[in-house]
């Protein structure tokens, strides 16, 4: 297995945030390296279980492999999307858990693995699939999806301003010849870009790729799901933890544990504040962001937002 160095995010944080019971249920849905779920398998006893989710084939071997370095054999794997959280647990037993953590976006060995379409910086056919087993890849959406659908997607998913033109300069390009490759693509974004743009700090093609990753993957309605599913799942004191690295993942947090925790109540009803019975509660009202001595450690830690809530 080649050797992609993994530092998990805001790896102290999160486990002292999910506050763990040795014997306690817990779920990782986000397998990837296996970084935070190492972490909780090594605070639990062998009345614990961990559950982790993935998709990804090789995430799984590289989790799996971080697993069994614990030493606790009480860990299940589960190769499903983590939008189907309930109806797997189910299959096991499991209808209530103690806590939740969700590490969004890519891993840091998927953007290495140039052969995943995941990056930019390295050249390979358009794929960005998270489970190479779906059919829908971004070279379907380059080459087939039309000119509206195309800037939409730039709009909504990757905030791109300039999404018109680059969905433009797709059709023109790809009515000479199918955009392949990611490198393509990406000269093909920066060349619709104006020069001062180009000029300024990252990649021009940053946006327009993680809006076509969160496209192929249906990430944000996804996300939303899964975490309306983890969150009915909690047991009294159980904790919801979520990473998020761009703000459209985060938008949908914050906005679900508001749901969570505000209760709507009837105008004109004579029900004062105290009187509400709310069913959680935010542990964290604003998000907790990396250290300065970690950001100098591992350069994927800027964006990182920690959220975190409570089922009371």
């Amino acid at each position: 297995m080649e050797p992609f160095k993994h530092i998990p995010v805001l790896l102290n944080e999160t486990i002292y945030g999910l506050n763990i019971k040795e014997d306690g249920v817990y779920v990782d849905c986000t397998l990837g390296g296996g970084g935070h779920a190492s972490e909780i398998l090594k605070n639990l006893s062998e009345n614990g279980h961990l559950y982790c989710f993935d998709q990804d084939d090789y995430a799984i071997k590289r989790g799996e492999a971080a697993l069994l370095e614990v030493g606790n054999p009480n860990f299940t794997i589960i190769k499903s999307n983590f939008c189907n959280i309930s109806e797997e647990l189910k299959k096991y037993g499991i209808t209530k858990i103690d806590g939740v953590i969700y590490d969004l976006g890519v891993s840091s060995f998927q953007f290495d693995m140039g052969d995943r379409g995941f990056s930019y910086n390295k050249d390979a056919k358009l794929d960005m699939r998270m489970d190479k087993n779906q059919y829908l890849t971004a070279y379907e959406i380059v080459n087939y999806y039309s000119y509206e659908d195309l800037k939409r997607i730039f709009y909504e998913c990757g905030e791109e301003k300039y999404g018109a033109s680059i969905a433009k300069k797709i059709c023109h390009a790809r009515d000479k010849k199918l955009i392949e490759t990611t490198i393509e693509l990406a000269d093909i974004v920066t060349s619709s870009l104006p020069a001062y743009e180009r000029r300024k700090a990252g990649h021009p093609a940053k946006q327009v790729f993680q809006a076509l990753r969160i496209a192929v993957n249906d990430e944000l309605n996804v996300l939303e799901k899964s975490l309306k599913s983890a969150l009915s799942l909690l047991n009294k004191g159980g904790r919801c933890e979520v990473i998020s690295f761009h703000s459209l993942e985060d938008r949908i947090v914050k906005q679900t544990f508001k749901d969570a925790v505000d209760v709507k109540i009837p105008k004109g009803l004579p029900i004062k504040d105290n009187d509400i019975i709310r069913k959680y509660k935010l542990i964290t009202n604003k998000p907790i962001t990396a250290s300065s001595s970690e950001l100098l450690a591992n350069n994927r830690a800027h964006s990182a937002k920690l959220r975190i809530i409570e089922k009371i």
